[in-house]
């Protein structure tokens, strides 16, 4: 759960940020942001398409450690044969899956953020070599940092995935990686760059190849509350960051349409 007030803690603390608006186009292997300010349309080429979502199975890592989907014939009487219709029933943060502004303080639901917001350029941060060695490390300004200073700044308007090559785990117990109390020990985002990303760049979203934002021990989800809180979005259990650029990709987050949902099972595609 949040922590207690976070939300206005959250508003008192941070200022909201204005974004230009965009949408996006994609026709023949180019990709075109839409702007009301002309010099700042710009064409995007790519070659290949990248899927970035995990297929749903019952047996996926979760949280809970518990199964979050069920799929049940949907029994509507005779129907011809090859005919198939299913009920699902489903938790909303299951699999590669958006957070919404709404799960943690904020007051957008999935199906309000802007589309605008969802399609944007990716900077892809490596922290495989450390998450080897202490699967509690975080993503940290020191990170966002080295990454500015070989790529050059952080794209405005742009995502932020952190790639800890947790994704190899995904078979295994590793993925939750809980200790004998319960605990999960996993990488995620410091508060510290979520933080330093609300006040020194403007980034739409955050992406983690893992099953939470934060790592895996946070007792009070602080980059829940910080991030979701101030309106923006993140996506967990991101596939296939090993198949993108540190740079150069964009990234579209297909999040869920269901009116009031704190996030949802989502289709993340990368254009490379």
């Amino acid at each position: 759960m949040c922590l207690p007030n976070c939300r206005e803690f959250v508003f008192r603390k941070l200022s909201r940020r204005s974004f230009l608006n965009r949408a996006a186009v994609v026709t023949a292997g180019t990709l075109l942001p839409v702007s009301t300010k002309a010099e700042t349309l710009k064409s995007f080429s790519f070659s290949r398409v990248v899927d970035l979502t995990h297929r749903i199975t019952p047996d996926f890592p979760t949280f809970t450690g518990k199964p979050q989907v069920k799929l049940e014939d949907h029994n509507v009487g005779p129907r011809p044969p090859g005919y198939h219709a299913y009920h699902w029933s489903i938790d909303e943060h299951t699999g590669t899956h958006m957070d919404a502004p709404l799960h943690f303080g904020g007051t957008l639901s999935a199906d309000q953020l802007s589309v605008s917001d969802l399609v944007g350029p990716l900077a892809v941060v490596d922290v495989r070599s450390r998450a080897s060695r202490d699967p509690d490390t975080r993503l940290t300004p020191d990170d966002l940092k080295a990454w500015e200073k070989k790529y050059g700044a952080l794209p405005e308007g742009g995502i932020v995935a952190m790639w800890s090559g947790w994704e190899e785990h995904l078979k295994t117990e590793k993925f939750r990686n809980a200790d004998g109390m319960g605990v999960m020990h996993f990488p995620g985002f410091h508060e510290e760059s979520t933080d330093f990303l609300l006040r020194e760049r403007r980034i739409h979203g955050i992406c983690v190849d893992t099953l939470s934002l934060d790592y895996g021990p946070a007792p009070d989800f602080p980059v829940h509350c910080q991030w979701l809180g101030a309106g923006h979005w993140g996506m967990e259990c991101v596939a296939r960051l090993d198949q993108l650029p540190a740079q150069g990709a964009y990234l579209i987050a297909g999040g869920p349409m269901i009116a009031g949902c704190s996030g949802g099972p989502s289709r993340v595609l990368a254009l490379v």
